[in-house]
């Protein structure tokens, strides 16, 4: 087996059926199997791993064991020489997967490598690729200072689209052999969520191995599907930051105690942007749509105004329809584009203050999100 793929899933069952879509259509030439943990997700998630991906191994708890024990769980049932962290609510391209095979190959001391993260807009998540979050690197950070050490945060050593070693890479995608993640038994179950990558990228390096971020190919991660934002997610994630310091560094108390103030402040002003509504969110009323289907054309004519032009294909006309304000959104029909087509789109327009949408492939449903910040939005096609 060349690859086991080990996604965590809970309550995203329709970013999750996009994801499992994506990674059987990145798969061929190559031995995968796939492994989805559920975490007692309370919707259809498993009726549709059941019913539609019958080759996929599912694992299901009982209760919300969380992130880290969760993918253990899936290492510990996976056969292949390497393992891919994924989340559910990504979408990979179709030669995601042969690609970096072939680099994580071409290392003879790869610890864990990570790839290019866009979210749903089609901008890049500057946490694709990390430096160490050392006290001095995060106290900039956390503080906001301006200097050396912050660019370290997001290893600004290497751009969005440079291929080179770094420190931290994201668990939303991480790929290393089974046997090194078995060296460095796996996930710290002690992170429930959150902060568990951080400490996988930095045991392997402890080991000796390198980490390498590869910008070659691109991967859609809607980003906080899969943890629904709320209080109780930053208090995971403030824990997580404790844990970390108290593990890994060991500071005096005059620091410790400028550090866990730090903390505390992030989380603070995390408290309050979540309690503000965000009334800046692009919404949907005229509608590019790039497919075929008579279904969603009926549809998305009777929900929005729909553009019927045929632009697939013409991007240049595409961009000026946006400027004149002509459409707002632009949806991709899977059918007619590949992953990696829509990827590739969704950085070519990422500027042009337009919405994304995907109907996948063989679904009945557009997916999307407007920015990495807010919910994406799930849209059942009906006849109209």
């Amino acid at each position: 087996m060349d690859l086991s793929v080990i996604i965590v899933n809970y309550n995203v069952s329709y970013f999750l059926e996009q994801c499992l879509l994506s990674v059987q259509a990145a798969s061929t030439n190559l031995k995968v199997e796939i492994i989805v943990v559920d975490n007692n997700s309370t919707d259809t998630s498993c009726s549709i791993i059941q019913e539609k991906f019958k080759e996929v191994i599912l694992i299901q708890n009982k209760t919300n064991v969380g992130f880290s024990k969760a993918n253990n769980q899936g290492v510990a049932t996976a056969t292949g020489e390497y393992v891919l962290i994924l989340n559910p609510d990504t979408v990979v391209a179709e030669d995601t997967l042969t690609q970096i095979l072939a680099y994580a190959k071409s290392k003879q001391n790869l610890g864990v490598l990570g790839v290019k993260l866009i979210d749903g807009s089609g901008n890049f998540l500057p946490e694709s690729k990390r430096g160490i979050p050392t006290p001095q690197v995060a106290f900039n950070k956390l503080f906001g200072i301006s200097s050396k050490q912050t660019g370290k945060y997001y290893a600004t050593h290497l751009n969005e689209n440079e291929t080179g070693v770094v420190d931290i890479l994201v668990g939303a995608f991480m790929l290393l052999k089974r046997t090194v993640y078995n060296e460095v038994n796996g996930f710290d179950e002690a992170y429930f969520m959150y902060g568990e990558d951080i400490d996988l990228s930095y045991k392997t390096l402890n080991k000796g191995y390198q980490n390498y971020y590869y910008s070659k190919t691109q991967v859609i991660h809607y980003k906080g599907e899969s943890t629904q934002k709320s209080i109780k997610h930053l208090r995971y994630f403030y824990n997580a930051m404790k844990i970390f310091y108290k593990k890994h560094f060991k500071l005096n108390k005059v620091y410790d105690f400028i550090m866990g103030f730090g903390i505390e402040f992030w989380f603070l002003l995390k408290y309050l942007r979540y309690l503000r509504p965000n009334n800046k969110l692009q919404l949907t009323f005229k509608v590019l749509y790039l497919g075929e289907e008579e279904l969603i054309k009926n549809y998305l004519n009777k929900k929005y105004l729909l553009v019927n032009k045929n632009l697939i294909g013409n991007f240049n006309l595409i961009k000026t329809l946006i400027k004149k304000e002509v459409i707002d959104t632009v949806v991709f029909d899977n059918n007619i584009f590949t992953n990696k087509t829509i990827i590739e789109h969704f950085q070519e327009l990422r500027n042009e203050n337009v919405v994304f949408k995907i109907h996948p492939r063989n679904t009945n449903f557009l997916i999307g999100s407007v920015n990495s910040s807010a919910h994406g939005k799930i849209e059942l096609i009906k006849d109209a």
